[in-house]
């Protein structure tokens, strides 16, 4: 097991596009952190590896890495569908283990994980939910929790993907869990974040078919809109949508009792503006990881030093199975056109 100060030795799981970034951010971004195997069932992503990442040992199974006594800690990049019993056997081989969103798309499956996790209290367990990392929502989080608009109790909030023709999302889709589980769950992590953690209650979700025809065979919408209810009394609004023309537009409202606070309501990709005929305008974010590229980076600078006996910032296990009850009951409420109540 790692000590305070000695370098967290990480195995990344999974080499896909975000995989690869995630990859490229420990090995050459994050202090403290070596990136000393890599793990994917595809021979073109072992190679991208083998050719990007500072000499790693290659695992085509996941197995086999987690016998590897040289990772203290794996960084899972996987589908959603694997992630619990990755999780399990990750803490079950005694390493720390951080894993992209969701923990599971099954409640049961997230109370495994969890019970689990309680058996192992000496080893990290984190959640990937980047944007309570990203630096203008910490603002907002530290602003909140010192007062600056009194008792926050409404939260709007939106997840909106540049649209694209290709059709990735409908191919996606039967293993996405959906746009609310997929896109929201997001906005579902940080509503709660901002607002104190409370419980949910009730929710209500809408949505319609704008592009991707394809998405009905999946019971599935490029755009949906839900409310929440909480116990406290404080609500959220979510917005999700994968057919933005301009851009990935992603952004939060926090209104509270003395006043509100926005977080990047306009989708800026820097801080040039053009003007010309056509009036003023910006460039805009094209994608999740131009949005969060900060985030992702902070994140993984936060779990390195939460293994090295720092204070654990990420979400929870706890959080992660709200996130997918809240969502799950949202993707309920979609498909039967009725309000649910959450027990």
């Amino acid at each position: 097991m790692t000590g305070a100060k000695q370098g967290v030795r990480v195995g990344v799981v999974g080499l896909g596009r975000l995989g690869k970034r995630h990859a490229e951010n420990l090995a050459y971004r994050v202090p403290g952190a070596a990136v000393v195997a890599a793990c994917s069932p595809l021979e073109e992503e072992r190679a991208w590896a083998r050719d990007s990442l500072p000499a790693p040992r290659l695992y085509e199974d996941y197995a086999a890495l987690l016998k590897d006594d040289e990772v203290d800690a794996v960084w899972l990049v996987t589908p959603s569908a694997l992630h619990a019993q990755q999780i399990v056997d990750a803490l079950r081989a005694g390493k720390h283990v951080f894993c992209e969103k969701p923990l599971s798309l099954d409640l049961a499956e997230c109370q495994r994980v969890l019970a689990e996790a309680e058996k192992r209290p000496h080893l990290q367990a984190t959640i990937g939910f980047m944007r309570r990392f990203d630096p203008s929502y910490r603002d907002a989080f530290d602003k909140l929790a010192a007062g600056k608009i009194g008792r926050p109790f409404m939260v709007r909030s939106q997840t909106c993907d540049q649209n694209d023709p290709d059709g990735f999302f409908v191919r996606f889709a039967p293993n996405s869990g959906g746009i609310f589980l997929d896109c929201t769950v997001h906005d579902i992590d940080v509503a709660r974040w901002l607002l104190g953690k409370p419980r949910a209650k009730r929710v209500f979700a809408s949505g319609t078919v704008a592009l991707h025809e394809g998405l009905r065979e999946f019971g599935d919408v490029d755009n949906g809109v839900a409310i929440c209810e909480f116990e406290d009394g404080s609500l959220a609004m979510f917005y999700a949508s994968r057919t933005m023309a301009h851009g990935n537009d992603t952004g939060s409202e926090v209104i509270g009792t003395a006043g509100a606070m926005t977080i990047g309501q306009n989708p800026r990709l820097n801080r040039v503006e053009i003007l010309d005929a056509s009036g003023i305008r910006n460039e805009c974010t094209p994608t999740f990881f131009d949005r969060f590229e900060d985030a992702f980076l902070y994140e993984a600078r936060a779990f390195v030093a939460a293994v090295q006996g720092g204070k654990s910032e990420g979400a929870t296990l706890a959080d992660a199975l709200e996130a997918t009850r809240i969502g799950s009951a949202l993707r309920e409420s979609l498909q039967s056109g009725q309000a649910v109540t959450l027990l």
